[in-house]
């Protein structure tokens, strides 16, 4: 039965002069009709305004308890309003009340079990999920679930050594870890390298009230690449742990999921790759290299030594000095992110960089310590001079650039010289293919605008000039994205130096840089971010969005607003 307006029930002979008016109303009421029963639509919701400018500003803090690593992954609940931020420092996960952002409150704690620690943390649908490192890291690893509001633990599943990073997929059916495994050593009588994975967990019938839900867990490995270790290598897969397999030697670092959630984008840093994983299937379809970033190319310069301000020199002193060098840079991103343009698909990432240094291995070295004995090889580095500290004899770089290579020929004369990480962030195809990268802008937008904060390539253990500069720079190691109406924006945080740096990404050919921003105050205030998390203003708590950074070093999580001008 249709139920009409009271205005038109019992109409009076005098009220029926107004029945076209009450089947107008009738009409509004109902949603209209095309005739044959079917309910007209409602109009569509009016476009989200596209801003012209943003700014990012501090609103709030929290220290935590425990000091440095006691902020890292951080993940909010909008229905409860809290944000879950990993406390490395004592194993935990902090529980903040966010209703006011600018004075967040402690008001819980997720406690596991004795030595073991959390990872990572992520939440859907007022359910949290915790990465949890076992009390022997090289041991499986779980995940456990949590009710947001109550905190009361819902369910713990086994999946592979080293969970570092964990996300759902877009239609939150899916929980996906990545399981780093990394060994806790090389050749010694008690070395461990289990095979890095990337576990695909079944959470469509997990609901905050579901307790002890079962909860099906598959696993995506690399063994059955372990017959392709000369052809990856070949394509330039870095798989260098000695006498390792494929599996044991990959790491998976991060995951990014397609907007369809058929897809997982899973980074292999110090590999220097990516993953491509089919999630309905739980297999890795592909192993994609990412290449190096050639210095000596204009807009791909880098600031090598925290000793240039000289010629020629091993007495130098710190200077800002950003120019082109024969060196080449491994991407080795850390984050990364996914967006689509058009229909397309993108991946964003920050190219941190990342050494091994295990007992039985130690990759990274400087220039010149690692090639003073006999020199460069003059057939690909003729300027001898490059060996001064006040060139590349500071720049770190590896010793293992891939499989037995060493980086040196015959007569020991170094002929290749890779240094560890991007020191930028990049935009890739969907494929791997590398699209647009930001060359030697980082360096160069932080060396203008970071001085009144902190020094140039400053570490965020201390605010010496130049400190980081022979040893990866800024160090961009988180990224979200955030779209406002018809633009994309990529948000990075700076590890060391601080700070984080705004791009629009909507073009993915052409980025171009919108703001940056540094909390930090010399030694003091919100160093070494780690984890980002975005909020938009329909899921914020003051009906703004929001960006949250856990500062790793300083153990301090940050509320920044984003200002939007239209």
């Amino acid at each position: 039965m249709t139920l009409l307006p009271a205005s038109c029930l019992a109409r009076t002979p005098i009220r029926s002069l107004l029945a076209a008016a009450c089947a107008t109303v009738l009409m509004a009421a109902c949603g209209g009709s095309d005739g044959d029963g079917a309910s007209t639509p409602p109009p569509a919701p009016a476009p989200e305004p596209t801003p012209t400018a943003m700014t990012l500003r501090k609103i709030g803090g929290f220290a935590h308890t425990g000091g440095e690593s006691s902020a890292e992954i951080t993940a909010y609940d909008p229905a409860s309003k809290r944000l879950f931020v990993v406390n490395g420092a004592l194993g935990t996960v902090d529980v903040l009340d966010l209703a006011d952002p600018a004075a967040p409150a402690q008001i819980g704690t997720l406690t596991l079990e004795a030595n073991e620690s959390a990872n990572s943390v992520a939440v859907r649908n007022g359910v949290v999920a915790v990465a949890v490192q076992a009390a022997v890291k090289t041991d499986p690893g779980r995940v456990v679930f949590y009710n947001a509001a109550t905190l009361a633990q819902l369910a713990s599943v086994t999946v592979g050594a080293q969970p570092d990073m964990l996300t759902f997929t877009p239609d939150g059916k899916t929980l996906l870890t990545a399981n780093e495994g990394e060994p806790n050593g090389y050749g010694q009588p008690d070395s461990v390298d289990p095979e890095g994975s990337v576990s695909v967990i079944d959470v469509s019938a997990l609901t905050p009230t579901s307790q002890g839900a079962a909860l099906p867990v598959r696993t995506a490995g690399f063994a059955g690449f372990n017959g392709q270790l000369d052809a990856l290598r070949a394509a330039g897969v870095r798989i260098y742990g000695p006498n390792a397999t494929v599996a044991q030697d990959l790491e998976p670092e991060y995951i990014a999921v397609s907007s369809d959630s058929k897809t997982a984008y899973v980074t292999l840093q110090e590999n220097n790759a990516l993953a491509i994983v089919d999630i309905a299937s739980a297999s890795v379809t592909a192993i994609k290299p990412l290449g190096l970033k050639d210095h000596s190319l204009p807009g791909n310069g880098l600031d090598a030594s925290d000793e240039d301000d000289g010629t020629n020199t091993n007495s130098g002193t710190p200077a800002v000095k950003i120019v082109n060098r024969p060196v080449k840079g491994m991407y080795q991103p850390d984050a990364i992110a996914y967006y689509t343009v058009d229909g397309k698909g993108y991946l964003v990432t920050a190219n941190e960089g990342d050494a091994r240094e295990w007992p039985g291995l130690k990759e990274e070295s400087r220039v010149r310590t690692y090639c003073n004995a006999a020199g460069l090889d003059p057939t690909v580095f003729p300027d001898a001079t490059l060996l001064f500290d006040s060139n590349l004899g500071r720049l770190t770089i590896t010793t293992m650039p891939n499989g037995g290579r060493n980086g040196k020929n015959a007569s020991g004369q170094c002929n290749e010289l890779l240094a560890l990480g991007g020191r930028s962030f990049s935009v890739w195809s969907a494929d791997g293919d590398l699209v647009w990268d930001s060359g030697d802008q980082l360096e160069r937008h932080t060396a203008a605008l970071a001085p009144a904060i902190a020094a140039f390539n400053a570490s965020n253990g201390n605010n010496n000039l130049d400190d980081r500069s022979d040893n990866k720079g800024p160090e961009p190691e988180g990224v979200v994205l955030a779209t406002f109406g018809a633009k994309t924006y990529a948000f990075i945080g700076l590890e060391r130096v601080g700070g984080v740096m705004v791009y629009d990404v909507t073009a993915p050919t052409a980025p171009t840089y919108v703001t940056y921003l540094n909390t930090r105050s010399g030694q003091t205030g919100d160093l070494g971010p780690e984890g980002l998390t975005f909020i938009p203003a329909k899921d914020s708590p003051n009906g703004q969005p929001l960006l949250v950074v856990g500062h790793e070093v300083s153990g301090t999580t940050t509320i920044l607003q984003i200002d939007l001008s239209y």
